[in-house]
């Protein structure tokens, strides 16, 4: 169960219109938080984004998973989601939490973190994706290029 804190902030997030990406965002932060103080651990850095995004919404964040997500990936999502406000059954909690504890606590470090970010990144570079930051920067460029020609000498 994540903290009141957490739950706060990422409504916050939220009034202040920002993406429930980043209100997401938060849950994921204290989870990477819960690893390097040895709350408990995760196999990888995917993971432990994965069980970020998974309290998230079941705190109630509707954060929709990506597009190229699996058919699995969808379906937790839309599980997760349904259960947003109801208390977490406590033995299967417990259980859950035991299985994570025995798991690395490698995956929030900060070299796995930049390892992950990388790969995505890169991922989405070879896929000619429209938000990778180079293409966002690319089309940066050319508004500013068009606004230049636009303008009166």
């Amino acid at each position: 169960m994540p903290n009141a804190a957490t739950i706060k902030k990422a409504k916050r997030d939220l009034a202040q219109g920002k993406s429930q990406s980043t209100a997401a965002g938060e849950f994921i932060r204290e989870e990477m938080h819960h690893i390097r103080e040895g709350k408990h651990g995760a196999k990888n850095t995917k993971q432990a984004i994965a069980i970020g995004l998974s309290q998230a919404r079941r705190a109630g964040i509707a954060k929709k998973p990506g597009a190229t997500a699996s058919k699995k990936t969808h379906k937790k999502a839309a599980q997760d989601l349904s259960r947003a406000g109801k208390r977490p059954d406590p033995k299967r909690s417990w259980s859950s939490l035991q299985a994570r504890r025995k798991e690395p606590h490698q995956a929030a470090s900060f070299a796995a973190l930049s390892r992950q970010a990388k790969g995505a990144a890169e991922k989405r570079r070879r896929q000619g994706d429209a938000t990778s930051p180079s293409s966002a920067a690319r089309r940066a460029a050319q508004t500013r290029e068009s606004e230049f020609r636009a303008r009166p000498a």
